[in-house]
């Protein structure tokens, strides 16, 4: 059954921490059953307890599979249970003590027939098309390492149809191989509506709903296989971390695509937006505090079964930052992240080649003395990038009337495409920091956010605020504004 049977166990063990549903909700979501396990993913055992049992059966490369077991987690059964069968793939679910013992899973009619035809075509087009299927399932059998199952996890939130009892976006709930491929499968590209030199990001529909594929080239597939990795071992479920669908890789076309399936955010990145956008204070204060939370939630770790490692972003920039409806943010663009374990102090630098952004880059980085075997490093060049992304939002922000332009940090010092040796001599050696505008010392708001940016920049990295400390200043100067405006 080659390498794709690698990836088809199901993470049924994942748990995530609850959000700010109603009690009754969660209550309900704690009653748990004795369920049948079998299949890879039982791991020896014959028995689980979850949320829900399930029988599903899965027709690969010709052959069927058939497993058993339970979902841990409301989303999984939520989304999964609603599938429905088709000429390769069916799944049924139940709730009551090993319910799913005598469960017989049926495909669509016609399946004996379809099983000779799609055996028939597998014959063929491995005759057809051998080296690059060989290629294909080589890049399978290295990826199938991260838990044994590539592009588990899905998105909540936004998703409203499937998750409607989530109250949070953000993603971390593992669900079976069988939900991945379905949702990949049935996505239909609509526009591209970005592009970069990772690949392109399309606008896709799924059941109705608009979905982001980020299409990666070839040439940086490391950072598809990184944040497909961090997203299925991390349980990472905050409204200010773009929430994650799934992850495919796929021969279409008589090549190879690398997808990345997240929620779709219409009015696209923070660098876009604040092109056309101008705000106010509330808007701004809303940006730099969601993009905040989003780092400190990133950069804490949560010690526990339902906890998460620490993670340090390593390319934050406002073309990384996507802006949702409600004017909040998320942080997107995981494939250069760190990830480091206190109880290990193991740091997971990834295998991926790629460096940040050189206009974002902090100045340890630039004269090279960061200590590269040090997590808080990274942590601390996440502040110094978000110091300027701050800039760029405060230069977008009227106060009195007046408003500057948008300028990427240090345009009136690096050319366009600034080198190393260019930002390093105008960071480094010049000292140079983004210029503060004197009409912000008149608003008592920008002043404030002004003192919180020159605390990113300086030199000495472990001067520099956290983002823990971060997110709370920045939440005094808005609860100050509101009482502001309440008096007035």
């Amino acid at each position: 059954m080659g390498s794709r049977v690698m990836i088809l166990s199901v993470l049924m063990t994942l748990t995530f921490p609850s959000s700010s549903c109603e009690d009754e909700q969660l209550k309900l979501n704690e009653v748990r059953y004795e369920c049948v396990c079998e299949g890879m993913s039982c791991e020896g055992k014959d028995r689980c307890s979850g949320q829900h049992c399930f029988a599903s059966l899965i027709i690969n490369e010709g052959l069927p599979d058939y497993q058993k077991g339970c979902f841990q987690v409301y989303e999984q059964s939520k989304m999964t249970c609603k599938t429905p069968p088709s000429a390769d793939q069916a799944v049924k679910c139940c709730q009551g003590y090993l319910c799913n013992m005598n469960i017989t899973v049926q495909l669509l009619p016609k399946v004996i027939v379809l099983i000779i035809v799609s055996m028939v075509t597998v014959l063929i087009l491995r005759k057809l098309h051998q080296n690059q299927m060989q290629r294909l399932n080589a890049r399978e059998v290295e990826y199938g390492a991260v838990d044994g199952l590539i592009a588990s996890n899905v998105g909540d939130s936004t998703l409203a149809d499937l998750l409607d009892h989530s109250c949070t976006s953000g993603s971390g709930s593992g669900l079976p191989f069988l939900i991945q491929r379905t949702v990949a499968r049935q996505i239909t590209l609509m526009e591209c509506v970005g592009k970069g030199r990772f690949g392109e990001v399309w606008r896709g529909q799924w059941q109705g709903e608009s979905v982001a594929v980020k299409v990666f080239s070839s040439r940086d597939e490391k950072s598809w296989f990184r944040e497909t990795e961090i997203y299925n071992s991390v349980l990472l479920r905050n409204e200010n971390i773009l929430g994650f669908i799934a992850s495919d890789m796929t021969s279409r076309n008589s090549s190879t695509q690398l997808w990345l399936i997240t929620h779709y955010h219409e009015a696209g990145s923070l660098y876009d937006y604040l092109q056309y956008t101008t705000l106010d204070t509330v808007d701004c204060l809303r940006i730099a505090l969601s993009i905040a939370s989003g780092l400190t939630h990133l950069h804490t770790e949560i010690i526990g079964t339902q906890g998460k490692v620490a993670i340090a972003h390593r390319d934050l920039k406002s073309k990384n930052i996507l802006v949702k409806e409600n004017r909040h943010c998320c942080i997107a663009d995981l494939g250069l992240a760190v990830m480091h374990s206190q109880c290990t102090n193991h740091l997971d630098m990834g295998n991926n080649p790629r460096v940040g952004t050189k206009r974002y880059m902090a100045p340890e980085i630039l004269d090279e003395s960061i200590q590269v075997n040090l997590y808080d490093s990274y942590r601390r060049v996440d502040i110094w990038a978000f110091g300027l992304v701050l800039w760029e939002v405060a230069r977008r922000t009227i106060s009195n009337g007046i408003v500057e332009d948008y300028k990427s940090p240090f345009y009136d010092l690096v050319p366009n495409d600034p080198s190393f040796d260019d930002m390093k001599k105008v960071v480094c050696v010049d000292q140079q920091r983004p210029n503060i505008p004197n009409r912000w010392f008149s608003d008592p708001t920008l002043t404030s956010l002004a003192k919180v940016m020159k605390e990113c920049w300086y030199p000495n990295p472990s001067a520099r605020l956290t983002a823990l400390r971060i997110r709370k200043t920045l939440t005094k100067i808005d609860d100050s504004f509101n009482k502001f405006k309440t008096e007035c």
